[in-house]
């Protein structure tokens, strides 16, 4: 809320304790036309708190908590980042359907809610995952090339059935609200995703998600620590360095809603083998030790997602164009960041 009192169109960024988050604030705090909250189920550090007009420190689950945030802001756009990611989902299927479905509904509703009170749309930005596809052999894997959105809607894991889920559900929301209701209801979610491939931070540990090996042998090399890969040489997806995540979410929620031509877009900026990576890591340390020794339960949910995405429509719709492709994420963004970051400069 503002200094004098009036309430100012806000933004709810759920899970900000995670890197997307901690960029979606730096990148939204520079604004000084909306109340920023952050939602975490940890505190936040302070250099992050500082930059919000509130910080909580709640779950998604908690029907009280969100009530609160309705009475107390007039929330005009959330970015849903609360989740719990697919390797740590598959050990507790029960508690991550709760959390990214159940915590999700929350917010859809509170979104909802919200509008009937302003009487403007809610912007629901909800970053999914290539882990809803479910492609069943490598053979199949490698002819199907760059997959569309609308194929191969096969999910293996609990993650994946819950995010491809919540995308029937933001659809629900936006267009199909209560529709056989003798009252008409106003639909005010304006539900927007996208499907992320395998993120890469320079600064921060994955926790949690079948993706991070890649991460995983990045950050090791740099500490001069062998690293054991979880997946084969060939295993191949497609991935994004963090900075481009950021920027397409920001983007996506930017542009005008007549652009749309579909509420869930795919993005991608590169796709390489395990192998491809082990190679790059080794040009720029050559000392690291990376070794394939696969989990084959681990392995095989990979090889269900597909080598590379199709993602026609967001550049269609709203010119996304990753400004990191392969060669520039890492001498620019990856190997720079993740010297710096373990230089302490």
């Amino acid at each position: 809320m503002s200094s004098s009192g009036i309430r100012r169109p806000a933004i709810l960024i759920t899970g900000a304790g995670g890197e997307v988050g901690y960029g979606l604030i730096d990148r939204l705090s520079r604004s000084a036309d909306h109340d920023l909250i952050a939602l975490d189920i940890k505190e936040l550090p302070a250099d992050v708190r500082e930059r919000c007009t509130s910080s909580i420190v709640g779950d998604i689950l908690d029907a009280n908590l969100l009530q609160r945030l309705v009475s107390q802001y007039e929330i005009h756009t959330i970015y849903h980042l609360a989740a719990l990611l697919s390797t740590r989902a598959e050990y507790t299927p029960d508690t991550a359907h709760r959390v990214n479905v159940e915590g999700t509904l929350n917010l859809l509703q509170l979104a909802h809610e919200q509008a009937r009170w302003h009487g403007n749309a809610v912007k629901f930005l909800f970053p999914s995952s290539i882990a809803v596809y479910g492609l069943p052999d490598a053979a199949t894997k490698l002819k199907a090339g760059a997959v569309r959105e609308s194929q191969w809607n096969f999910p293996t894991t609990m993650y994946g059935c819950n995010k491809l889920y919540c995308e029937h559900l933001g659809r629900y929301y936006t267009f199909h609200y209560r529709q056989l209701a003798a009252e008409k209801t106003l639909r005010g979610v304006d539900f927007r995703s996208l499907r992320f491939p395998g993120l890469i931070s320079a600064v921060t540990m994955p926790t949690g998600g079948t993706s991070d090996y890649a991460v995983e042998m990045i950050h090791s090399a740099a500490r001069n620590e062998p690293y054991d890969c979880f997946v084969p040489a060939e295993a191949k997806i497609p991935f994004m360095v963090m900075p481009d995540a950021i920027r397409s979410l920001i983007a996506l929620a930017e542009v005008p809603v007549e652009r749309l031509t579909q509420r869930v877009y795919n993005v991608t900026a590169f796709s390489l083998t395990a192998g491809e990576l082990q190679q790059r890591v080794v040009q720029a340390f050559p000392k690291a030790t990376i070794r394939f020794r696969p989990d084959v339960a681990r392995a095989r949910i990979v090889d269900s997602w597909p080598a590379d995405v199709d993602d026609t429509p967001a550049r269609k719709d709203w010119n996304w164009q990753p400004e990191y492709p392969v060669d520039k994420a890492f001498s620019e963004y990856l190997i720079p960041g993740i010297l710096r970051h373990y230089n302490g400069s």
